[in-house]
């Protein structure tokens, strides 16, 4: 499974920004996707999961209520829609794929395939 995350970029505390991420593989559909965010320093954390057929959502608790998870089996995506951002927001975001098991989770062990990472900048 490979995965293309694009969309970070810089943006004004308060701003909004949207990942997104390709996956290639027959089997989008029964994949758990998620995202993780490594900022400068510090230790990958986990962002946002979602199930293969959207029912399941988990959020970190840091940014519930300003992000939105989403997927389209149709065109093999998962999304990440970021609002009003925070500069400690700031960090490289990896788009992250599960096949081993069908549900959520926060931990980083359980996810079998990451991609690249997209640096999201967030001015004050």
């Amino acid at each position: 499974v490979q995965l293309q995350a694009s969309g970070g970029g810089l943006v004004q505390a308060g701003g909004s920004l949207r990942l997104s991420c390709t996956a290639s593989g027959r089997t989008f559909s029964t994949y758990v996707m998620g995202w993780f965010r490594q900022a400068p320093g510090k230790e990958r954390e986990f962002v946002a999961s979602i199930s293969g057929s959207s029912s399941y959502k988990l959020y970190a608790g840091s940014v519930k209520g300003r992000f939105t998870i989403s997927r389209d089996n149709a065109k093999n995506t998962v999304s990440l829609q970021m609002n009003s951002l925070k500069p400690e927001d700031t960090a490289v975001y990896y788009c992250v794929a599960r096949i081993s098991a069908y549900s959520p989770t926060d931990r980083i062990s359980e996810y079998d395939y990451w991609g690249q990472g997209t640096q999201v900048t967030v001015s004050s």
